[in-house]
């Protein structure tokens, strides 16, 4: 699968920091990266209705990450998979009377274009579960071979009480657990289930559903057990950050790093959770199953900017959730007309403060509001007809492209 074509960052005067970052799993902030490559695995879309504001928040808060990684001179490795096979997007095609593969296809590249349009640095690896098969059969393989699972009518799921630290990435009581894999995809209630929790790896084929061959019979992949052979195959154990929204924290996370501490032998799956808040719209979460979606594709159409759209996001914190609004749309809006108008000016204020300023809010677990901040009060400068340097100007310019994806 290819990813849609990078943009053109600027380079930066000197290093930036390696951002600290908020990591769920230990309820702290610690270096998001502490060597000299940096290893990123951030879920993707399942591709049936894409993209929406809140996929959108997701990937732009990762790519600001990313962009401060290559601004320290880290070595980036960005994986992000696309699940072009799963319930719900054989619910939709089925519903359209479209194949799922041509609906999985078509969503797929309007999320690339989305992407691009929003100035998103493309993953490093950027691949599908289907074209990835061999590698989830060969994990589940590995997992049978390690005692770590069970059939059930023909179904393989994973015990997951056979990891040791199993909860150690969510942190939540066994309640609240069952209650979320309730809602997010699983099956407590199912009788003959060793566990409650206990979460598919290999469903069985039912009729007029797609299915592969594999040693255990014909069927398709459960949702954890893919992300799980995708990130292993191209990061290894041990990678810097899982990135993905909050709601992935339970049942995914905590069952990607269970099924993978129990295939490897080794821990920790990642060094640190990271997460997007939840982008919400009319008092409730922004969310496909709601159907209460504001869609990034549909904003361009309407001739809305994408880099209004991603100054609206950018001025929310990547951790808290937010709502969607008219009005912040409009306020980006604004904004953006004035970071324009101040880098066309001929004179402007030093701008030495609003590179290293950028920097320290984005090494301070990626705030971007306060690094709109500062570009703001040298904004504010500018426009009221301060300053004298005639080189200014671009060092604004090329800041905002390269850390905040901004292109002015």
């Amino acid at each position: 699968m290819k990813a849609w074509a990078a943009p053109e960052v600027p380079r930066l005067h000197g290093t930036g920091q390696i951002p600290m970052i908020y990591d769920h799993s230990r309820g702290e902030r610690r270096p998001s990266a502490t060597g000299r490559q940096a290893r990123m695995y951030v879920c993707g879309i399942t591709p049936y209705d894409a993209t929406h504001l809140g996929h959108a928040a997701t990937y732009i808060a990762f790519d600001l990450l990313g962009r401060a990684w290559r601004d320290a001179g880290l070595d980036v490795t960005y994986v992000q998979n696309v699940t072009d096979i799963d319930d719900p997007l054989l619910e939709r095609a089925e519903r359209d009377g479209e194949h799922w593969q041509e609906l999985a296809q078509r969503e797929t590249e309007l999320f690339s274009d989305d992407m691009a349009a929003l100035r998103v640095v493309p993953p490093t690896v950027f691949v599908g579960v289907v074209e990835s098969m061999p590698l989830v059969i060969e994990a589940i393989q590995g997992l049978r071979e390690r005692g770590v699972t069970y059939e059930l009518d023909g179904d393989h799921y994973f015990a997951v009480r056979t990891a040791l630290d199993f909860g150690h990435v969510s942190r939540l009581p066994a309640d609240e657990m069952r209650e979320l894999f309730a809602e997010r995809g699983g099956d407590p209630d199912r009788v003959g289930k060793r566990d409650p929790l206990d979460c598919l790896l290999w469903r069985r084929e039912r009729p007029g559903e797609p299915a592969w061959d594999a040693p255990f019979g014909r069927g398709r992949p459960g949702w954890h057990v893919e992300c799980v052979a995708i990130a292993l195959e191209y990061l290894g154990m041990g990678f810097d950050i899982q990135g993905g929204g909050s709601d992935l924290t339970f049942p995914h996370h905590e069952m990607c790093a269970a099924e993978a501490q129990a295939l490897s032998g080794q821990r920790p799956y990642a060094q640190a959770y990271a997460y997007q808040g939840m982008v919400g719209l009319d008092g409730e979460k922004m969310s496909k199953s709601r159907g209460n979606l504001v869609f990034s594709s549909r904003l361009r159409a309407e001739g809305v900017d994408p880099m209004a759209i991603r100054l609206a996001i950018l001025a929310h914190h990547y951790r808290d959730d937010w709502e969607w609004t008219d009005d912040g749309l409009r306020a980006a809006k604004r904004r953006l007309d004035r970071w324009r108008t101040a880098v066309r000016r001929s004179h402007a204020p030093d701008a030495t403060k609003v590179l290293d300023g950028v920097r320290e809010a984005l090494a301070a677990d990626l705030d971007a509001p306060a690094a709109l901040g500062v570009v703001d009060a040298w904004v504010d400068a500018t426009l009221a007809g301060d300053g004298t340097d005639t080189g200014a100007t671009e060092t604004v310019r090329a800041t905002v492209d390269a850390l905040l994806g901004v292109q002015l």
